[in-house]
Parts: C-alpha cells; structure tokens; sequence
C-alpha cells in the first residue's frame, strides 16, 4: 500500500534527481527491471545472483529469486485442512544489487547507448555487453 503525500511535499521532492510523481505519490527511477540478472552487493546475501521477479518503484525494492528469504507461516483455511510453513523472498533496495553479466561472471553498473538502427538500448559499462528488450507477450488470441 502506497501513503498518499501533500500536494507541498511532493512538489518539492520531485525536484530531486530520479524522483517522479505518481497518482499514488512518487515513483523512483530504477536502473534494472523484471527479469534482469543481479548480484547482490551488500547485506547478508552478499554474492548471491538471481534473476529479478518483481519491481516495485514506490519503495524504490525489488524481489530476488532466492535472494532474502522469509519463513511465512500459513494458518489452515477450511476444517480439515494442515496449516503450512512456507519460505518466500522478500523485497530488497535497489541499490543494494548490481547488473551481472553470466558471460564474463562479473557485476556491472549501466549505461545507455544507442545501436545501429538507432534504438536506444542498455549496456553494462565493464563488458559493452548489451541488454536489449524482451520481446513483450500479447494478451489474448
């Protein structure tokens, strides 16, 4: 859930670099997106590397597979049913993980550039190894 903030302060806290206002308050701009490969560069999960499963801009968080780990405990929800202890990851910062490149093994920071045909894409700065869009799936039919 996302706390609604005054007119006043939003005004002022968009003036801030990478801070955009929303319907619902502020969005932070982030350097990764869904399905992206990271590694995690501080906390207990140093090292780690996983691909992104969800992004969540209001907080400026993503969810890592594997990465942040809770034990979630889940009463049963009809007469005869077990409850359950199940383990689910947890958002972390954004700026707590860093590109990865599987090739080179190696985490990067991003940067932009432009191919060819003039399509605007992202780069990691360490590799040159590009990360062009993924194809997006139709709805429907």
């Amino acid at each position: 859930m996302v706390r609604r903030l005054q007119p006043g302060l939003v005004k002022k806290l968009t003036k801030q670099k990478g801070v955009r206002p929303h319907r619902n308050g502020l969005r932070y701009k982030m350097h990764v997106r869904k399905g992206d490969l990271v590694q995690v560069i501080s906390g207990d999960d140093k090292g780690k590397v996983g691909e992104i499963l969800r992004v969540l801009p209001e907080t400026s968080q993503v969810v890592v597979a594997g990465v942040n780990m809770r034990t979630k405990h889940i009463k049963p929800q009809r007469e005869g049913e077990k409850g359950q202890i199940i383990r689910v990851e947890a958002p972390i910062h954004s700026s707590k993980v860093m590109l990865y490149s599987q090739e080179k093994e190696v985490a990067s920071r991003v940067c932009h550039t432009y191919t060819a045909d003039g399509r605007k894409v992202r780069m990691l700065k360490k590799t040159g190894e590009l990360l062009l869009p993924k194809p997006v799936k139709k709805k429907g039919n």
